[in-house]
């Protein structure tokens, strides 16, 4: 290799970088130390950036189809929707969601209040039935007779003991309060500062866009940022799609069995309903977790019934599986069945619920990169493979 000054500047930067490693690797604690510094300070912005992300699909939506003639008008009338579209779109989705919000947690919380009382006054009155069943089919000195009569729900009982467990962690509890209190302080103000931050790249993202693109051109090589670019916008694309995909499959899913629960007289259809629609958010394994909670609590009322409600999933589902879900979502997120199964497991995983939602988009977007890029090296290999 030629030693003129590109390559000696290279060298530099390679040497540099080596004893950077070097050093980091021998003092990993206080590395890390400092990352979870800078972590805590970035995080109200990734609160803020992922919060932007969410919100700029239906911002978007209203955008376009609720002042997207109006905007091509010329005159005052054109320049107003102009001024006007961002801001108020911005507002309508933000009153979307807490609608939503607002709409679940009327209709879940006093709907699984409900519920919790008839399923322990139900299990009260079905013990001394259990007790009685085990006695006649049982001998009377046997041991599973003998355990059965010593069970017993009392409810002031039961409170009784809650009581003397707060009094006898008081200290506890106080010191966990304060903790708690502290981290929900925290958690708010991140928010807080989080919403703010959301709302200003919204109102600003053409703006902040082209800033970061005249930055990232003077910084970076020209094929360097283009090809960032191609990722960014591919990444774009797949999550707007797979989040927009998914809700409205959540919907769709939910609504069903609301409706078919309606229709057959099963118990709880609006808590079951709502409760799927939530859990089919979750990819693949959300559904399956939507029907074995729905299954218990159908199983304390009518054990028939439940069952029925195990065949009635695996009709709707198949429905869903094959006909709804290929439509609804497609191939937006372009990622082969054994893949998608591979992101979910990874991101549960390392992430729980949310790493199954966010592992999906992301791993379908290095899936095609990396097609892409063995595509490119098949072509200059001239290997052509059918």
């Amino acid at each position: 290799m030629e030693l003129n000054k590109e390559n000696i500047k290279k060298i530099r930067w390679l040497i540099a970088f080596a004893v950077i490693l070097y050093v980091g690797v021998q003092h990993l604690d206080v590395v890390l130390k400092y990352v979870k510094v800078l972590w805590g300070l970035l995080l109200p912005f990734v609160i803020g950036g992922a919060m932007a992300f969410v919100l700029n699909v239906p911002m978007a939506f209203i955008e376009r189809h609720l002042f997207g003639k109006a905007r091509e008008k010329e005159g005052k009338a054109g320049k107003a929707a102009n001024r006007l579209a961002r801001p108020v779109s911005l507002v309508l989705s933000i009153v979307l969601v807490v609608l939503v919000v607002l709409v679940v947690v009327l209709v879940v919380a006093p709907e699984l209040g409900r519920t919790l009382v008839s399923v322990v006054k139900k299990v009260e009155e079905d013990i001394p039935l259990l007790q009685k069943w085990l006695t006649d089919t049982f001998q009377s000195d046997s041991e599973i007779v003998k355990w059965a009569s010593t069970i017993e729900i009392d409810p002031q009982k039961s409170i009784d003991s809650i009581i003397s467990v707060l009094k006898n962690g008081a200290d506890n509890l106080v010191s966990s309060t304060i903790t708690v209190t502290m981290g929900l302080v925290s958690m708010a103000v991140n928010f807080a500062i989080g919403f703010v931050f959301a709302c200003y790249v919204l109102l600003q993202k053409e703006r902040l866009g082209k800033q970061v693109l005249k930055a990232a051109y003077a910084i970076l090589p020209v094929k360097i940022v283009e090809y960032l670019g191609h990722v960014c916008t591919l990444a774009s694309k797949v999550f707007a799609s797979f989040i927009t995909g998914q809700c409205i499959e959540a919907v769709i899913l939910g609504s069903m069995f609301f409706v078919s629960m309606t229709i057959g007289r099963f118990p709880y259809a609006m808590l079951i309903g709502v409760l799927i629609s939530f859990t089919a958010l979750i990819p693949v394994f959300g559904g399956i977790i939507g029907c074995w909670v729905g299954f218990f609590l159908i199983l304390m009322v009518s054990p028939l019934k439940a069952f029925a409600f195990l065949a009635l999933f695996v009709i709707l589902q198949q429905i869903e599986g094959n006909l709804i879900y290929p439509h609804v979502v497609g191939n937006s997120v372009g990622l082969p069945a054994i893949w998608v199964l591979v992101a979910v497991t990874l991101g549960g995983n390392l992430m729980g619920i949310l790493g199954m939602l966010i592992f999906i988009p992301l791993v379908s977007v290095l899936y095609t990169l990396f097609r892409e890029w063995v595509y490119e090296r098949l072509d200059k290999k001239k290997v052509k493979i059918s």
